[in-house]
């Protein structure tokens, strides 16, 4: 017989209510809610849930409600952003969610993003020689109110 492996991951059901510190070396897929720090390679928020908290991940994926300090490489946002969140990531995609019956939106509270590269620093001027540039190619920085 041949076993057929399932990929692991960890799962906040809905109805589920977590508080405190999760670091995983799987995916999390959150359908409930999760408050506190979050560490893993991928989050996904499905669209009933929330997370509020430290996240730290490589991906993020978020249908439903987000809010906290977020940092992450990808992140791709659909849902609500709740007021004093700050997202830093190196690629931010928003797409457009429709909820049943209402127009297509993604809702964002009082917060910062920060897209880009965050490694990358404000090279120091080269001094003697006027042929160098000073450049910076740090983050770039969005207020959203």
């Amino acid at each position: 017989m041949s076993e057929t492996k399932t990929a692991k991951q960890t799962v906040v059901e809905n109805g589920t209510e977590f508080e405190g510190v999760v670091r995983s070396q799987c995916p999390i897929v959150v359908s409930g809610q999760l408050k506190g720090e979050v560490t893993a390679p991928t989050l996904t928020l499905k669209p009933e849930g929330s997370v509020y908290g430290k996240v730290k991940v490589s991906q993020l994926k978020s249908e439903g409600s987000l809010g906290g300090e977020i940092d992450a490489e990808s992140v791709e946002l659909s849902g609500s952003i709740s007021d004093d969140t700050v997202i830093r990531a190196a690629a931010l995609e928003v797409k457009l969610n429709q909820s049943a019956g209402s127009k297509l939106r993604v809702s964002f509270g009082n917060c910062e993003l920060q897209v880009g590269d965050p490694a990358a620093k404000a090279k120091p001027e080269v001094q003697g020689n006027t042929s160098h540039k000073k450049e910076h190619a740090g983050p770039e920085l969005a207020r959203v109110n």
